[in-house]
């Protein structure tokens, strides 16, 4: 047996085991808390935002306060949601979002924790979602809140109304996702806290795990004693931390570790 022979079948040993390792956390978990970036919908077809050819990459990003402030920031801002608008909307979730599913319908899911604007957790069977960026699926009145659909707001927009007000106060009306700048919502990040610090084993997926607050969560549920599996196609600060870590394609191998009990 040559060298490489040797490297690739300790390296498959290796993976079955640490396979093994978080196949067995999950199943002896009783209140898991799911965590989810944009990793776990690019198999969906919905571009990532650091990628060379991601979100960030296509667009200028526009803050909150231009928003708020410039009619030309906002015709910008609805010119490149009615881009990519098509492509949230036809998204359909791949197996690692219906392997959230299953997890709640076995009754382990604690809560599902999303870095993620698409609703493809929804559209996939999960009740427990927290969507701690805000949603894409519908666009809101920064004053007085009130919520429409996104199809609606994009039809005004397509009928050639380029910064839409809402109709019941003339309010700006905004994709209901959270800017640069803009506060997160607090009732989610208090749900949020809330199930890290009710959890035995927090599951991260398809994140990067650099952004904060998010990030900070599954260091928090590890030093309040849950255990942690990390679940990405490259590396992240937290590995060290994790009890297992996975390389694998999300919607490969998520199934997997979350068959029935």
């Amino acid at each position: 047996m040559n060298s490489l022979s040797v490297l690739y079948t300790f390296y498959f040993l290796l993976s079955t085991l640490i396979f093994m390792d978080a196949y067995e956390l999950i199943r002896g978990a009783k209140r898991i808390v799911g965590f989810t970036g944009a990793g776990i919908s690019t198999e969906s077809g919905i571009p990532d935002f650091r990628s060379p050819n991601g979100v960030w990459a296509k667009n200028r990003i526009i803050e909150f306060d231009e928003f708020v402030s410039s009619r030309e920031a906002r015709i910008e801002y609805w010119r490149q949601k009615i881009e990519s608008w098509p492509e949230m909307r036809d998204a359909k979730p791949n197996a690692g979002h219906l392997a959230f599913a299953e997890l709640e319908k076995q009754g382990r899911l604690r809560a599902l924790i999303t870095q993620n604007i698409d609703g493809l957790h929804q559209r996939a069977g999960n009740t427990r979602v927290i969507e701690l960026h805000g949603t894409s699926v519908e666009a809101g009145c920064l004053s007085c809140l009130s919520r429409i659909p996104m199809n609606e707001a994009v039809r005004r927009v397509e009928a050639g109304d380029p910064a839409p007000v809402c109709e019941r106060c003339g309010g700006l009306l905004k994709p209901a996702t959270v800017s640069f700048g803009q506060m997160l919502p607090g009732r989610e990040m208090r749900l949020a806290d809330e199930a890290v610090r009710d959890c035995d084993l927090f599951l991260a997926v398809g994140s990067s795990l650099v952004v904060y607050p998010a990030a900070s969560y599954p260091e928090q549920a590890k030093y309040l004693g849950a255990r942690l599996i990390i679940v990405n196609r490259t590396p992240t600060p937290l590995d060290g931390m994790a009890d297992a870590v996975l390389r694998d394609e999300i919607g490969t191998i998520l199934p997997l570790l979350v068959q029935p009990v």
